[in-house]
């Protein structure tokens, strides 16, 4: 299995548990529509600010979201808790799948016709900001005093606040107890383990355990877990200028270590890693007990805990130093609260927005669907209403946040090629068609192009 799985935002995105049709939603974002930024990239910026707010009649607000059967019934709860506060706003829902997302909100914003409400991702926001698509909610009556500021700022961008962060989560690796158990190989200690350990213990669990069954997944499929290798070597994905912020000989000891795991057997082979690819996440290695470790979001872990019919534990990352603060983690926003700028009530839709972000009863609708709540008063209110398998996430968030490195960059106008050239030269390197030099000499031009 990749070791930075889709998300929609795992995430990034949501969770497994909220992503279309049960398909997995790991780290590696997924199902990118490049027709969605060329539309956007198409775009003349909006320019002129939002239209003047009602004149205090009643007032519908369309609301788009992707996701599950689940997140819409958890949603469309907070909706009409909303609503019962405020009888003069209706909130009109449209919702559909990750896949087909991204097109219809591309052609609504070209055809000037976008939600007033808008879940909006990480890897595509700072395309919209960019061409005034999308509101400065700063300008506006939200409550920002008790969000997380890192999980704030990913929101913020020269253009003001484009998005509310709607859940944090983390990079993490998740352990399968019951295939090290049959294996006997203890568990790390995730506070001190090395990327040296990752490999030996992975190893060892291969070697123990019957065929088929590996000690960790692979990775090498997303542009996520490239930017934890190059955080933790002192470099970064992107800039804070929207630039590559590493070399090709960065992206080049990152596949040579996969390529090492590989050989020694501490992950699947080229040809298993491409077909566990395509399996949904209740067929995934880590659920069905063919993997002792993955790397997936904090957030799917619950989804993860029902597919496998057992407790899963949460790692942190291994590190180049054996120390916890080294491994450079950080809150990511799973998904953002945006705003169209062509809205014709910013008035009420910051007011709907400030209510999903700090209402205990939007907290109470939503709890842990989109990952943990990022506003702390709010967290700590829903905290018995939560399943156990939420609870253990969002102690884990807990545990790490005097650990945490300093928030990377968002991802510039163009980023979200930048996976599917990541998965594209893993692949050339995990079936020998290329070396690691020469793949990273060749991506690394062809993310400069991407995002320049």
């Amino acid at each position: 299995m990749p070791l930075f799985p889709r998300s929609d935002a795992a995430g990034n995105h949501g969770s497994a548990a909220t992503s279309p049709s049960g398909a997995r939603r790991r780290i590696r974002k997924t199902g990118v529509v490049a027709a969605a930024a060329a539309v956007v990239m198409a775009l003349s910026a909006c320019g002129g600010g939002a239209a003047p707010q009602s004149d205090g009649g009643p007032v519908e607000l369309r609301f788009s979201w992707w996701g599950s059967d689940k997140r819409a019934q958890v949603t469309q709860a907070a909706i009409a808790a909303f609503e019962a506060e405020n009888p003069n706003i209706k909130i009109k829902p449209e919702y559909g799948d990750w896949s087909g997302y991204w097109d219809k909100l591309a052609t609504q914003v070209a055809a000037n016709d976008a939600p007033d409400i808008i879940q909006m991702d990480e890897k595509y926001i700072t395309e919209y900001s960019t061409r005034g698509a999308l509101l400065d909610l700063s300008k506006y009556d939200i409550d920002t005093s008790k969000l997380d500021e890192a999980a704030l700022n990913a929101g913020k961008s020269e253009k003001g606040l484009t998005g509310i962060a709607a859940g944090i989560n983390a990079a993490t690796i998740l352990a399968n107890p019951a295939v090290f158990k049959a294996a006997g190989v203890e568990l790390p200690d995730d506070k001190t383990w090395t990327w040296a350990d990752f490999e030996r213990i992975s190893a060892e669990v291969t070697a123990k355990s019957p065929k088929g069954t590996y000690g960790a997944a692979a990775y090498g499929t997303d542009e996520a877990s490239l930017g934890v290798w190059l955080r933790q070597n002192g470099k970064t994905l992107y800039t804070s200028d929207g630039k590559l912020g590493f070399e090709p000989s960065d992206i080049a000891a990152w596949w040579a270590f996969l390529k090492q795991l590989s050989e020694n057997k501490a992950v699947p082979t080229a040809s298993e890693v491409v077909e566990a690819e395509a399996a949904p996440l209740d067929q995934s290695g880590l659920a069905v007990g063919k993997n002792g470790l993955a790397f997936w979001w904090s957030n799917q872990l619950p989804a993860l805990e029902k597919a496998a019919g057992s407790d899963l534990q949460i790692l942190r990352f291994p590190s180049t130093t054996g120390k916890a603060a080294d491994a450079q983690l950080w809150y990511k926003a799973s998904q953002f609260w945006s705003a169209s700028s062509r809205t014709k009530h910013p008035e009420e839709t910051a007011k709907f927005i400030n209510f999903l972000a700090n209402s205990e009863k939007a907290g109470e609708a939503l709890l842990a669907d989109r990952g943990v709540y990022p506003n702390s008063d709010v967290r700590a209110a829903i905290e018995s209403k939560l399943t156990p398998a939420d609870i253990k996430v969002v102690k884990f968030i807990d545990q790490i946040k005097g650990e945490l490195g300093e928030a990377p960059a968002p991802p510039p106008k163009g980023a979200g090629a930048i996976q599917e050239i990541v998965k594209r030269y893993t692949s050339e390197v995990l079936f020998n068609r290329l070396s690691t030099d020469d793949a990273g000499k060749k991506a690394h031009d062809e993310m400069k192009s991407a995002i320049s």
